[in-house]
């Protein structure tokens, strides 16, 4: 079984070998969804399918049902175990992007995102806590580790993009994204263990975050997940427009979306090396520091090879402080760690839909460059301001997982 603290039989540390794979190739599936709606846009706006008030809207359903997703699953899943969860939910993702390929109006179109976000929305919260379970030791660099995933998804996203729209059209990028289903979901049916289910009503399960000691830090993770969502939901929606916004072309505007991705990656592997050697919570506030100069740079439109470098950092420090919160989530829930990962991830969609209508919104008012930056930088501040609140008392409430 999982979540144990004494050393791990040899059939355990068989077991958990899998765990870290399957649950990559799960975020992975989120990274596509990140992105894939972003890589479009420009062609479905083109196209006419969409206009930059529907665009918003389908945006908005898909992280609807990922909030709905991240809350309801991530709960149930700390009541009747992780596997058939991690696996239904992969199921149903992947079903309704196929879906989408074949959607013929903005109605339909949106409709199959809310549904595909009810399951990938449950997918982020069991893996990270499945991940926590199976290395306790690692805590900070095991969460950042299989986050590589939703940014390698997301740079094989925008690459597909560019490689698949010139030639086979947008619909191709949505039978991509539903066809690792076909072999992750065998293997997670083969190899991924089980956790011992608590048995507890699902609602137990939620008032459990708000037990003396931990109501502060539960509001303040929820704040932080929202201001980090924001930024990640705001910038990979909106950015190559704001580009294209800012005189760059569609080509130029692209890459530079692949490149903010790329540095998701690079921060990834950084901060959880960071976090484990200096502490989670300090970590997380100086990404979050860093994320506000950065975005803040990026209102100045810079020469050549200037603003792929400054979109690299933005990425680098952006994306890693939002999964240093859920890092530092896992830590502090240990019993609830699935409740208390999914009600963080699932507030924080809240963000991860205010993140796309405000860029619409500034768009449409054609404010996006450069004040969409500041605001982005704003938010990065107040997400810094939300971690330090949660305070260094919330580790001792529960015994450390590592």
């Amino acid at each position: 079984m999982l979540g144990i603290t004494r050393p791990l039989s040899e059939e355990e540390e068989r077991v958990n070998k899998w765990v870290l794979p399957l649950c990559w190739t799960a975020v992975l599936l989120d990274g596509f969804d990140l992105v894939v709606l972003g890589t479009v846009i420009p062609v479905l706006l083109q196209e006419k399918l969409l206009t930059t008030a529907s665009a918003s809207a389908v945006s908005t359903a898909g992280l609807v049902g990922m909030m709905l997703g991240a809350l309801i699953i991530g709960t149930i899943t700390d009541v009747i175990g992780r596997r058939k969860v991690m696996i239904y939910a992969v199921a149903g993702f992947s079903v309704f992007t196929l879906a989408c390929a074949f959607a013929p109006d903005a109605t339909t179109f949106g409709i199959l995102r809310f549904l595909a976000g009810l399951g990938l929305g449950g997918c982020l919260p069991t893996a990270i806590a499945l991940v926590n379970e199976a290395r306790p030791q690692q805590g900070g660099r095991a969460t950042t580790l299989i986050m590589t995933g939703y940014h390698v998804g997301a740079v094989i996203t925008a690459l597909l993009g560019i490689v698949l729209i010139p030639q086979v059209g947008w619909r191709a990028l949505f039978v991509v994204g539903a066809l690792p289903a076909l072999v992750l979901i065998p293997l997670m049916v083969k190899h991924l263990p089980e956790t011992v289910a608590r048995r507890a009503p699902a609602l137990e399960a939620v008032g459990s975050l708000f037990k003396p000691g931990l109501r502060k830090a539960t509001i303040a993770f929820w704040v932080a997940s929202f201001m980090g969502l924001l930024l990640v939901y705001g910038l990979n929606t909106w950015l190559p427009q704001i580009m294209r916004s800012a005189g760059y072309e569609l080509g130029t505007a692209l890459a530079l979306l692949l490149t903010l991705n790329i540095g998701a990656v690079i921060g990834l592997l950084v901060a959880g090396a960071v976090a484990d050697r200096i502490g989670i919570r300090p970590a997380a506030i100086g990404w979050f520091a860093a994320a506000v100069v950065f975005l803040a740079l990026l209102s100045i439109k810079l020469p050549g090879f200037g603003v792929y470098v400054a979109v690299l950092l933005a990425g680098f420090f952006v994306f890693s402080a939002q999964v240093l919160v859920y890092a530092y989530a896992g830590r502090v829930y240990e019993e609830n760690r699935a409740t208390g990962i999914g009600w963080a991830a699932g507030i924080g969609r809240l963000g991860a839909i205010s993140g796309p209508l405000l860029g619409g919104a500034l768009l449409t008012a054609g404010l996006a460059h450069p004040w969409g930056f500041y605001a982005f930088a704003f938010v990065a501040a107040l997400g810094a301001t939300a971690v330090g609140a949660i305070g260094l008392k919330a580790k001792s409430v529960v015994a450390p997982a590592g």
